[in-house]
């Protein structure tokens, strides 16, 4: 998949995609449905199928104090966009000078001019231009002028009616419940960082952990999961117990990612680690001291083991 991210680099082989358009963050399953049509419609056309969204999301720039909300990061994004067959991914820079684009401006300059597309394929709530004035039909409106088609898809629904959405997975992360998430991703939730040396504390009670800290994505639900873990270097998965919090019992120094892996003990200090959040196990909890925490742990990785063979 091509990933352009400034209309400069917007050759004439890109022009006349068709387009997904959206945030996308998560890449769930109403998402899905959206890219899944613009994928439909650029088979039946020859066009080249793409997907256009935007760097870093909007809300970031207009709440920049706010808590960290992301469910993926850019590179996450791409990485599940292009494994669903896209050809471009195309990824614009969204700064003030962006968000000051009129909604006429947006369509004429971007969407029209600058980018070519042939179709545009939108869902229901999408808003664009300075103070979200854009509305789909008026998208709709300016397509016959300019002579580009537009579609706007239905909210995606599951069979109670519920709306697939990105609030909704992070309000499972938040309350603890990744399967919940992934039914709505279609897949488990996942981060990706670096581990980082922490204070080898695991290693002196037999369960050695790669230390990660989450610092662009959504923080879930303090306490411990069953996941699966892999190195990004290797391509290697592993099944493992995580916690994540703030240790009480040990060092409080802020919110830590510990993946404890089972059966191996890799050194992948200054390695990306990916994690795959499966099965929430218990919330975090200060114990009296390091024996008590060790039995604690013992007990977490049987029932992680468990969760992991299902």
């Amino acid at each position: 998949m091509r990933i352009i991210r400034s209309l400069e680099e917007v050759t004439s082989d890109d022009r006349g995609a068709i387009a997904a358009v959206g945030n996308f963050d998560g890449v769930h399953l109403g998402h899905r449905a959206v890219i899944g049509q613009a994928l439909h419609a650029a088979q039946l056309a020859g066009a080249p199928a793409s997907v256009l969204t935007f760097e870093p999301h909007p809300r970031m720039l207009f709440q920049p104090d706010a808590a960290v909300f992301r469910l993926t990061t850019a590179a996450l994004r791409a990485e599940a966009i292009a494994g669903l067959g896209i050809n471009i991914l195309f990824e614009l820079g969204f700064d003030t000078e962006f968000s000051h684009l009129s909604a006429e401006d947006f369509i004429t300059g971007i969407l029209h001019r600058g980018l070519g597309l042939r179709h545009v394929i939108i869902g229901h709530d999408f808003f664009f231009g300075h103070r979200r004035r854009g509305t789909p039909e008026m998208l709709q409106e300016f397509g016959i002028r300019l002579g580009f088609g537009v579609s706007v898809i239905d909210a995606v629904t599951e069979r109670d009616g519920a709306v697939y959405s990105s609030s909704r997975v992070r309000q499972c992360l938040q309350e603890g419940d990744p399967r919940g998430a992934a039914a709505l991703l279609g897949r488990p939730w996942e981060v990706e960082a670096e581990v980082v040396h922490g204070d080898r504390r695991g290693r002196t009670i037999g369960f050695p952990t790669a230390n990660l800290q989450l610092e662009h994505v959504l923080h879930p639900a303090h306490g411990v999961y069953a996941v699966r873990a892999r190195d990004t270097a290797s391509g290697t998965w592993w099944n493992g117990v995580a916690n994540f919090g703030r240790r009480p019992t040990v060092n409080d120094r802020g919110p830590l990612l510990e993946v404890n892996l089972f059966d191996v003990a890799p050194d992948l200090y200054g390695r990306k680690l990916r994690v795959q959040f499966i099965d929430f196990i218990r919330p975090e909890m200060k114990f009296s001291g390091l024996d008590e925490l060790k039995a604690q742990i013992a007990r977490d990785v049987e029932v992680a083991r468990e969760k992991l063979s299902d």
